[in-house]
């Protein structure tokens, strides 16, 4: 197991999560920020429909598919070991996307930095969790949400400063400084967390299992936004998920050295975490890509004008995401997780009732105060009571349904909001938009159920 002195605080902690931080707001960003990119990608290297949406979801499958391997490797092996190593392969898979000449270069790069994505995001944020503790780490897990969701937000103003100004080759390409920077800095600052005891072995059968049904489920839903929810190939990709899923289920009770505890996930904290991550991310994706393409194809706004935008968005998502890190311990996570959810319903409705552009950015900034606060508060919950060993698999649950959450808003945004998307009415906009409200106010009666509430004081 990996330890940490959260007795006598590392008195390097917030540094190490300033740094850590940056190397995580890389990762969010590489998802906004090429999607503003993308129809620059297209004309330059003459990509097809399907290379420019799998530069988009190779990258959210290896992401979300790996991320639970990732999480366990750095409880196995060390959190600092298995940061640099995801960082200098997201890094060096960044160099290499930029470079790219044809669409199997550009893709092939982007499941690289996928890779790498789900060793360092896992292993992050299990570091945050140890390094931390109390009200302390409530704190931090609110710089950490702040980050990720304001992140996605910012990363449509930067693809569109990249983008205008020296090219989309450079959305990628400022990753290498900036990764190698970090890597410099944390090889210094991180603490060594070499694990003690007996090492157990890496359970490959399972990650290969829980790695492939989670591919299948996400490319499902990837692939029900574009070709429709009742098709037989959605189907297919589903069973096979459940199968895989159950398959795992039962080797992790019989194998030797499991790659999780399953039971883990019947905890009341983190099911509850899970699912409040879930409905963060599905809420912030889906308002953002229903925004973006509102802006750009329904009022002809560039991609500059429109990431301009999105600035308040960014803004408000940060701020409500550290006074949710500043109140949760005082107030608990169930009231918070209900009201975050009910503003995102509130924010959501404005565009829902009309679509005028002021309207649309106020109201996408109002729910993006509520996803903003969700973040922390699914953080906090499912990760502020996981035993130190278990904080890597722990934050890979989080980080798995963070991207089951962002597949989860495409995929529906896409299919309600279809006619929109290739024609100029602006009704399926504001039908994705009801949606996506109406999805909020059910999720904050589940959250009420099933969040635990404030947990006894220890002095």
């Amino acid at each position: 197991m990996t330890t940490y002195d959260t007795v006598t605080a590392h008195p390097l902690r917030w540094r190490i999560l300033a740094f850590l931080g940056v190397a995580q707001l890389m990762l969010i960003l590489d998802v906004t920020i090429v999607a503003i990119a993308l129809p620059h990608m297209e004309i330059d290297l003459g990509l097809s429909r399907a290379a420019v949406t799998w530069t988009v979801s190779a990258y959210t499958l290896a992401f979300g598919g790996l991320m639970l391997l990732g999480g366990r490797i750095a409880d196995i092996v060390g959190a600092k070991r298995v940061v640099l190593a995801g960082l200098f392969v997201f890094t060096t898979a960044s160099l290499v996307t930029g470079l790219a000449g044809s669409a199997e270069t550009l893709i092939g790069g982007r499941i690289a930095q996928g890779v790498g994505a789900a060793l360092l995001s896992p292993a992050a944020l299990s570091l945050v969790v140890t390094l931390f503790a109390g009200d302390e780490r409530n704190k931090a897990l609110g710089v950490w949400s702040a980050l990720g969701g304001g992140g996605a937000a910012l990363g449509v103003l930067l693809g569109g400063l990249i983008t205008s100004g020296p090219g989309w080759p450079w959305v990628f390409f400022i990753n290498v400084p900036i990764g190698l920077a970090v890597i410099a800095a944390l090889v210094i600052l991180l603490p060594a967390g070499t694990p003690v005891g007996p090492r157990p072995r890496l359970d490959l059968l399972g990650a290969l299992l829980v790695t492939g049904a989670t591919a299948a489920l996400i490319y499902a839903l990837i692939r029900a936004g574009d070709h429709g929810w009742l098709t037989a190939a959605t189907g297919w990709l589903v069973l096979i998920a459940v199968i895989g899923y159950t398959t795992f289920t039962v080797w992790q009770r019989t194998a030797r050295s499991p790659l999780m505890d399953v039971r883990m996930l019947a905890r009341r904290p983190v099911a509850g975490g899970a699912f409040l991550i879930l409905m963060a991310t599905a809420l912030m994706v889906a308002a953002f890509f229903l925004g973006t393409f509102y802006f750009q194809h329904a009022r002809g706004y560039g991609a500059l004008h429109t990431g301009l935008l999105f600035l308040p968005v960014a803004v408000v998502t940060m701020v409500g995401a550290h006074l949710t890190g500043t109140f949760i311990g005082r107030l608990g996570a169930r009231p918070l997780a209900v009201v975050a959810l009910l503003i995102a319903a509130a924010g959501m409705a404005v565009p829902a009732l009309t679509m005028q552009p002021i309207a649309v950015t106020a109201g996408i900034a109002f729910a993006a105060a509520g996803t903003g606060a969700l973040f922390v508060v699914a953080s906090a919950t499912a990760l502020g009571n996981v035993a130190p060993q278990e904080s890597g698999v722990a934050s890979g649950i989080i980080s798995t349904f963070h991207e089951f959450g962002a597949s989860v808003g495409v995929a529906v945004v896409s299919s309600v909001a279809a006619a929109s998307f290739a024609g100029d009415q602006v009704s399926g906009y504001q039908d994705g938009f009801l949606v996506a409200a109406a999805a909020a106010a059910a999720g904050a009666v589940i959250a009420g159920l099933l969040t635990p509430g404030k947990p006894a004081h220890h002095g």
